[in-house]
């Protein structure tokens, strides 16, 4: 037994590994494990999983050993998985694997679940329950370039109550030489039955043909069976047939009565009296199928009009017109598209198979358009209105929200029209009163009434001009100040000098009208009560400033403006 298959074997629980290896036949050319699992408990049920099975015959015509489980428990999985192993040794060739039922993964690990999983999950149940996958990848990882796994599941619900599980298959790593396929129940069971199983069939291309993807090992070419299977003859001799008891004989005799009767009341009448008689599987299979025959045919017309995906997305989008709800238009009939055709065929008296006929896909794209045309004079009519109400003179704030609920109007081209006319008249306003604030700025040509303009129009057609107008009377008060500290000045400055004189302000004062200065953007230098060339240049920007004679002096004005400045703030 090789490394892979030991480990594998170490991960069941005792009670599978206590069943005894059952013997491999001697001219089996591979080996097969199909689990179909469907009918669950407390979870939506998966349409169509045991379709699966019919690849069990074809693939057994090709000598291989099939172990095929339905509805298995938790521990019966594991000893069909189990039989699966004891039957692979150093003769096998190449491996198969089927998996049909609900799907969880973590992070690290996807599990099958078993039909009786509970809904909202036991996270810890299905981590102990649920079949893990990489125990499977493990065994088909030794045969590389020849093993085969096929999942089939369809859209499930986002898990309730969860913390580490999510629903579906999620990411899966086949191992090196392991080729994996996931579609739904009939996609997976038709490539199986047809493809796989089929001698010299390109099985890659198939799978291309079906739409689906190839993971892991993925060829542009894969023969998965290279020749159709001839087995050696044996000659054996018949085995005697059992003495039958009273009890047998009787059980025959029902047995031969409801199988020509060929119904339902006539196996479960078989059942009742013979559970674990020789039939009874036989008579379960034939229940299960008669029951189901309603869906199968369903099923089985709408696989006939073998719908594109992009007619599939118009009955989603059709559906969705309709209120009921598919949970996406994406041209896959997962879980949330049959529910919605089986709301709409009970709401419609149809019966309620979750399948569509032709005729039942015409009378809903007949119901779509009747509610489309609906919606659209709902809109004309919504449209028509809310323009009356706005009309004869909309704003342009009314015009901004009737294009935000009809971009696509019938007065649309009309409300931008308006809309441009409106926006346009504002913008020329705008620019008339920027023009209008510079010339008066321009008009009393002061550092101060050009600031006031750039705080109002910071972003103006003039800006540019008033900043350079600013600059201009600065540099200009600073060359009248420097000729009035060297030569006495004006007549103004001579008598603001003679102002400043008067006040025979100390020390200190000068030092306050220093920081005061510096206050206001005006580095009069160091502030130590010390007036000198610095102190005076300070003076005169900040005089030019406040629309003042820039002289340079400390005069009454600009003694006043300075502890205006100081209680007030700077204006």
């Amino acid at each position: 037994m090789n490394r892979t298959l030991t480990a594998v074997l170490a991960t069941l629980p005792a009670a599978a590994l206590a069943l005894t290896f059952l013997p491999r036949e001697a001219d089996a050319a591979g080996d097969a494990l199909i689990f179909a699992n469907g009918e669950y408990d407390d979870m939506p049920r998966l349409s169509g999983a045991n379709r699966v099975l019919a690849a069990a015959e074809p693939l057994e015509r090709q000598g291989f050993a099939v172990t095929r489980l339905v509805e298995g428990a938790s521990d019966e999985m594991r000893e069909a998985l189990r039989d699966f192993l004891a039957g692979i040794d150093s003769e096998t060739d190449r491996v198969a694997a089927i998996l049909s039922g609900r799907f969880v993964h973590t992070e690290a690990e996807t599990y099958l679940l078993p039909p009786d999983a509970s809904d909202p999950l036991d996270e810890a149940a299905v981590l102990t329950e649920g079949l893990p996958v990489s125990a499977l990848l493990g065994v088909l990882a030794d045969f590389p370039g020849s093993a085969v796994l096929l999942i089939a599941e369809d859209e499930m619900d986002p898990l309730r109550e969860t913390r580490f599980l999510s629903a579906g298959s999620g990411p899966i790593e086949p191992p090196q030489g392991v080729t994996l396929v996931r579609g739904t129940p009939r996609q997976i069971e038709r490539l199986a039955r047809r493809d796989l199983a089929t001698p010299s069939r390109d099985f890659a291309e198939a799978v291309r043909d079906a739409e689906l993807e190839m993971e892991g090992y993925a060829p542009r070419r894969m023969v998965f069976i290279d020749e159709a299977f001839e087995p050696e003859p044996e000659r054996e001799e018949p085995a005697p047939e059992p003495e039958q008891t009273t009890e047998d004989r009787g059980e025959e005799r029902l047995w031969s009565s409801v199988s020509q009767r060929d119904d339902a009341a006539g196996y479960e009448t078989y059942l009742s009296a013979y559970p674990d008689g020789a039939h009874a599987a036989t008579a379960r299979d034939r229940l299960e199928y008669l029951r189901d025959a309603p869906g199968r045919q369903a099923e089985a017309d709408e696989d006939a009009l073998n719908l594109s995906r992009t007619e599939r997305q118009e009955i989603q989008s059709d559906l969705t017109s309709l209120d009921y709800d598919t949970r996406g238009v994406d041209g896959i009939f997962g879980q949330g598209s049959r529910q919605a055709i089986r709301s709409w065929q009970e709401a419609n008296g149809q019966e309620a198979t979750g399948f569509l006929t032709r005729r039942q896909i015409e009378r809903i794209d007949a119901q779509a358009a009747s509610a489309e045309r609906r919606a659209a004079e709902e809109r004309d009519r919504a449209d028509r209105a809310y323009w009356s109400d706005i009309s004869p003179d909309p704003s342009a704030e009314q015009l901004r929200t009737y294009l935000d609920r009809y971009p696509d109007g019938i007065y649309a081209s009309d409300a931008r029209s308006r809309l441009d006319s409106l926006e346009q008249s504002a913008r020329d306003r705008a620019a008339q009163r920027d023009r209008d604030a510079f010339v008066a700025a321009r008009d009393q040509d002061t550092v101060r009434a050009y600031q006031f303009y750039i705080e109002e129009w910071p972003n103006g057609a003039f800006t540019d001009r008033a900043e350079q107008r600013i600059r201009a009377l600065r540099q200009a008060a600073q060359e009248r100040q420097g000729g009035n500290v060297q030569d006495g000045g004006s007549a103004s400055g001579s008598r603001a000098a003679a102002e400043e004189a008067a006040m025979n302000l100390p020390n200190m004062a000068w030092a306050i009208a220093e920081r005061q200065l510096a206050a206001n953007g005006h580095n009069p230098g160091q502030v130590d009560g010390t007036v000198d060339g610095q102190t005076r240049r300070a003076l005169a920007a900040y005089q030019a400033d406040k629309g003042l004679t820039a002289h340079g002096y400390l005069d009454q004005a600009t003694a006043a403006q300075l502890l205006s400045d100081t209680v007030f703030g700077r204006f």
